[in-house]
């Protein structure tokens, strides 16, 4: 069974009303949206996204009037949900344990399986099929980009070299290649470990799925509601801070002189600190030791998302 990361600080976070409407924008195998359905009274009603099929297949087992499922990415927040609202949102980023641990998505270096790694593998390129045909300096830019690897133009030259001889369909074969390329690695940490990280985010279009996400989940919050999102790596969770903090803040210009009294309210409230998860569920569950959960929740102030430029695009620097 897949445990749900920070499970009880989740919610705690979306503080439940019995008869209020969530948003699950992660199901995975429905840990988090489980737990919200059983705070949830008769009135109560939830909404769940996600565009891996097994997660959709997981999804059909819940047999709640008040439970509805979208097989679909959460960027497709605003077409599904049009003018309703929700009391509070969840999103766990990221990839999934089950994904992880099943050989034949793709996902991990740990067990040979396809070099696949889509998390909805009916749409979109893999990443052998990105392999095979992206340029050198691509390749490298991916890899440097969203795995932060400092041996990224060596690895990218050795796939380049190695698909001149026969085509990268395995990740074994990917793994094997990446060991020879990477000189030093941090003690505990696999040489494959950032590549696979990143062709995975590149595949799946992560962040930019996350950019698109957050505007869309702040129009559609009521006054008052949450919005928690639990992020696994520093790269989404930069797009989030940043976002929050930006939005926390009176969207006025730098230098009109204006008193305390007069700023307009921001967009939203950056409830407490961020938050990780205990020694005891680490040990229990050493995924959850990367994991990081910011919370924020809806004022009354407008929110204008085209009134400046998004701080989430900070990570492309």
């Amino acid at each position: 069974m897949h445990e749900p990361v920070l499970l009880a600080e989740a919610l705690e976070a979306l503080a439940i009303r019995s008869d209020g409407v969530y948003v699950d924008g992660t199901f995975g195998r429905g840990g988090h949206s489980r737990a919200i359905l059983e705070r949830l009274g008769p009135a109560g009603r939830l909404i769940a996204f996600d565009r891996d099929p097994e997660a959709a297949a997981a999804a059909s087992g819940i047999a709640d009037a008040r439970f509805t499922f979208h097989h679909a990415p959460f960027s497709a927040l605003a077409a599904m949900l049009g003018e309703r609202k929700a009391h509070g949102m969840l999103f766990d980023l990221g990839v999934s344990s089950p994904q992880l641990d099943d050989p034949k998505r793709g996902f991990s270096f740990r067990a040979d399986g396809p070099l696949d790694m889509r998390m909805d593998p009916t749409r979109g390129q893999s990443a052998a099929d990105f392999l095979a045909q992206g340029e050198e300096q691509q390749i490298g830019e991916v890899i440097r980009t969203y795995g932060e690897e400092r041996f990224a133009k060596q690895i990218a030259k050795a796939i380049v070299n190695a698909r001149s001889g026969e085509p990268l369909r395995r990740t074994r074969q990917l793994a094997d290649l990446v060991a020879k390329a990477v000189r030093t690695r941090e003690p505990g940490q696999d040489p494959a470990t950032r590549t696979f990280q990143a062709l995975r985010i590149h595949v799946n279009r992560e962040l930019e799925e996350v950019q698109v996400m957050l505007p869309q989940a702040l129009a559609h919050l009521e006054n008052g509601a949450r919005l928690a999102v639990i992020s696994f790596h520093s790269l989404e969770d930069r797009i989030v801070k940043h976002f929050l903090q930006a939005h926390s803040r009176p969207n006025v210009p730098d230098r009109l002189p204006l008193r305390a009294s007069e700023m307009p309210e921001p967009a939203v409230r950056i409830i407490g600190r961020a938050l990780r998860a205990s020694e005891a569920e680490t040990r229990r569950n050493p995924r959850a030791r990367s994991a990081i959960l910011r919370v924020a929740a809806r004022t009354a102030g407008t929110f204008q998302p085209n009134s400046r430029i998004e701080p989430g695009a900070r990570w492309r620097n």
